[in-house]
């Protein structure tokens, strides 16, 4: 109980409560209350648990209690209507922000009533909140955008007074983050004077994010205000005892489970990041069998689990039961966990950014010092790591790109406004214009959209199916109860392969897994699966039916999306460390420890500075190599090399195969390549670079691809309803078939551009393999040609290994490779 409760002004009560959990407002907290008294929208940037929520959930809190000086009046069985909007990016994330959005109303002891509504809330509970929404209420992008399909909550939503977008960086540059832009807009039409703030402890462009969260034209007055930038932070690696000169990828570094089980012994409880969900599935097991006593101490968490299973290691982690948790981005966000002492992360993040977000999960509290441990998987991720430790203290943090104008976003979002209400034309095309998403969209594009869900725009005007708007009266509505039911099921811009459930033959849900790696097993396969080695029974029902099992696993599921590409400002960190190698400047003792490896890269071959390109041709028993490294990133070098290799072959007849890593690529060809010539022909040459790519790919097959998720978003091909969803191969088909009609009868159709775009600007990343092209031609090209496989060049080597048929097992391969080449260095 707060002292003098029923007689102290708002702002005492507030210091009461802070001083009652031990706790005193930070300036910046008390900054922000100040700003939202007076009517400010704005933006928190602020370190990992520095108390960033409490600087924006506190200002609606005082600002009610101000309205209502009156404590006797409060009644708990009568609370205030809806005020507050709390938007979180995960669905998972919502109970524990609920939990920590309700400790200070309890300790403020004020009558609000606090609710989430995700996808994982009871029917019940949904039910309910149409009815009657609670005071303030915890959402995602796709129940707000859901909530607002429903016509009778638009006078409740109008009286939202506050809209708070969680993890604001996360959201920024997605297609979730434009469908939040356009909710919000719709909540600025209900309630011209909304505040809108964002929270965010990891960003680049401050500017852009803010007006991206506000409006281009916002409302009110709108400020950012800066936290913590710089909280305490220990970032240290984890050194192999012997470094190899000849580092190779793939072995996801297994090799340090026992240094790894060591640190974790060393403190209390700890987090263990993987870029990947099959990257926690074995390392679990390896930190299992490693140490088998940590049975029931150690656990795993990754999204494919079931929310039992997931909320089970959370509580277990807030409790203190949990020694470890090996864990993917699931874990990066907003939950707070103040035990965790320590952060693992294994393998290069490949942002700095995202290193800084998952070291703050450690120290949760704004005094605290966040404790991170970074296990290289190869040698040369220590050079990643020394790079991202360099941008971190220069605060060369990521910028999120922000999208233009998505139509299959807004085609949902016209839908979903025709459904709640309707709207007239000319409104909402200038509502949705207030978005920066879409603040250049023209009055073209505006009535293609319109024309594309009144009757399915110029291909499917024969077919009633997608004439799901109707204009009644000058005003777009949709009428049909298929049509509403349909759309509410599969709303979101989430789109992903895909999947089934997995189930113990019992019944007990394991969690998911896509239907592309568990059609391919047969009954008896083994594979790993939420921390248990399990044998498929069956598959019925859309579901997989395991037992468990003993032995060894036959596979690991693949989840889509797992690949993280190394971000611009850390390529331009990487090359900056590199540099310095080349000057003999080896600083830090990341660098330090690949002294050997550089010595020889440099005596073999060179090390490239900051201004030149690197290029090593070697012959090799399959052929002669071409080894390219301009430390772009492996999206960039994926275009680059295919780029390379369809220009090398219009001057010289000749055919290539190719591998690529976040460092360079290789180009094999049976022929001897003259590659000064090469490059006096222009293949490097950022001229004609889209026309080129478009050439060179496959790129008509990677649009459908990507076109089928633009399909889903629009509304033109359904999933299903639960417990009916189509087969990942049967949407494919579907959007296959729209591709081909629209580019045969609709060519100018804007999905079909768009979904072009999006190959260019999100595959083959060509906006930046332009900045690398325009680079490259600004620097000095040093081909070298060493005798040996150098350090560099054999990751690459070893990739191109894994796509051959041999008799003998990859790593027995590469370990002879590795000792012939160890002799030679040595010689």
């Amino acid at each position: 109980m707060l002292k003098r409760a029923n007689l102290a002004k708002p702002a005492q009560r507030v210091d009461d409560y802070f001083a009652s959990i031990g706790w005193k407002p930070f300036r910046f907290q008390r900054s922000v209350w100040r700003a939202y008294q007076n009517g400010f929208s704005g933006l928190v940037h602020s370190a990992t648990g520095t108390g960033k929520t409490l600087s924006v959930w506190m200002g609606p809190l005082i600002k009610w209690m101000r309205e209502n000086p009156d404590p006797s009046k409060w009644n708990p069985k009568r609370p205030p209507p809806l005020k507050v909007l709390w938007i979180t990016p995960l669905r998972a994330l919502a109970g524990d922000t609920e939990n920590s959005l309700r400790q200070p109303i309890d300790g403020l002891q004020l009558p609000w009533r606090l609710e989430s509504r995700t996808g994982d809330s009871k029917a019940s509970m949904k039910a309910r909140q149409l009815k009657r929404l609670p005071t303030a209420m915890v959402t995602t992008p796709e129940s707000l955008s859901l909530m607002l399909t429903h016509e009778k909550l638009l006078e409740q939503l109008s009286g939202v007074e506050a809209v708070i977008v969680d993890e604001w960086h996360e959201l920024l540059g997605t297609k979730r983050g434009i469908q939040t832009e356009l909710a919000l807009a719709r909540l600025r039409k209900l309630n011209p004077q909304l505040r809108t703030w964002g929270l965010s402890a990891t960003l680049g462009n401050l500017n852009q994010a803010l007006d991206s969260l506000v409006g281009n034209s916002p409302m009110g007055p709108v400020r950012i205000v800066e936290g913590y930038r710089k909280k305490k932070l220990k970032l240290e690696s984890v050194i192999p005892n012997r470094i190899d000169r000849f580092p190779w990828s793939g072995h996801i570094g297994t090799k340090m489970v026992p240094q790894v089980a060591e640190l974790i012994e060393q403190v209390g409880s700890t987090l263990v990041f993987a870029n990947t969900r099959s990257q926690t599935e074995i390392w679990y097991q390896h930190l299992l069998a490693q140490r088998p006593d940590w049975a029931g101490q150690i656990a795993i968490h990754h999204g494919s689990l079931d929310t039992t299973v997931r909320r089970w290691v959370e509580d277990g982690l807030r409790g203190g039961s949990l020694r470890a948790v090996v864990c993917t981005s699931s874990l990066d966000l907003g939950v707070d966990f103040t035990a965790v002492d320590l952060v693992i992360q294994i393998g290069s993040p490949k942002g700095a950014a995202r290193l800084l977000q998952r070291a703050g999960r450690s120290g949760h509290q704004p005094d605290a010092t966040s404790r991170l441990a970074f296990v290289p998987t190869n040698a040369i991720e220590l050079i990643e790591l020394a790079a991202a430790q360099d941008a971190i203290k220069q605060g060369h943090l990521e910028a999120r790109r922000l999208l233009n104008k998505p139509l299959d976003v807004l085609a949902q979002h016209v839908v979903s406004i025709a459904i709640g209400g309707g709207f007239e034309s000319s409104a909402l095309h200038s509502e949705v214009r207030t978005t920066v998403a879409y603040q250049s969209l023209s009055d073209e594009e505006w009535q293609w959209v319109l024309d594309f869900v009144v009757r399915g725009g110029d291909s499917l005007t024969a077919y009633p199916d997608f004439h799901r708007v109707k204009i009644v009266d000058a005003k777009h509505q949709v009428t049909e109860r298929r049509t509403i039911t349909a759309h509410r099921m599969n709303i979101g811009t989430i789109v992903s392969d895909a999947s089934m459930q997995v189930k113990f033959q019992k019944g007990k849900t394991l969690g998911t897994a896509e239907e592309s790696f568990l059609s391919k097993l047969k009954a008896g396969d083994r594979f790993l699966f939420a921390g248990r080695l399990v044998s498929m029974l069956r598959i019925r029902d859309n579901a997989a039916y395991v037992k468990l099992a003993t032995g060894g696993p036959d596979t690991v599921p693949r989840w889509m999306g797992g690949r993280m590409p190394l971000s611009t400002e850390l390529s331009a960190a990487l090359r900056r460390k590199i540099h310095e190698a080349s000057q003999g400047q080896l600083i830090g003792r990341e660098m330090k420890s690949l002294a050997g490896l550089l010595e020889v890269q440099q005596r073999w071959s060179s090390l490239p500075r900051e201004d030149e390109l690197l290029v090593e041709k070697i012959k090799t028993r399959d052929g002669f190599q071409i080894f390219i490294f301009p430390f772009e990133g492996r999206l960039v070098h994926e275009g680059l090399a295919a780029l390379l290799a369809y220009r090398i072959s219009r001057f010289r007849k000749t055919t290539f195969t190719m591998a690529c890593n976040d460092h360079g690529f290789v180009l094999q060809s049976p022929h001897d390549i003259d590659f000064a010539a090469a490059i006096s022909h222009g293949v490097l040459s950022p001229r004609n670079l889209v026309d080129d790519i478009l050439r060179c790919m496959n790129a008509t097959e990677m649009a459908k691809r990507q076109f089928r998720q633009i399909a889903r978003v629009a509304g033109l091909i359904q999933p299903g309803f639960p417990g009916q969803r189509k087969s990942s191969s049967h949407l494919q088909a579907s959007s296959n078939l729209f591709f081909d009609v629209f580019a045969q009868y609709d060519p100018g159709n804007l999905l079909i551009e768009q979904s072009r775009r999006e190959v260019l600007d999100f595959q083959l990343e060509a906006t930046r393999m332009m900045d690398a092209l325009d680079r490259i031609a600004a620097s000095r090209i040093v081909i070298e040609t060493p005798e040996k496989i150098t350090p560099f060049a054999f990751p690459l080597l070893v990739d191109k290994l894994r796509e051959r048929v041999s008799s003998e097992t990859l790593a027995d391969r590469i370990s002879r490779m590795q000792a012939d080449l160890e002799e030679s260095a040595r010689t």
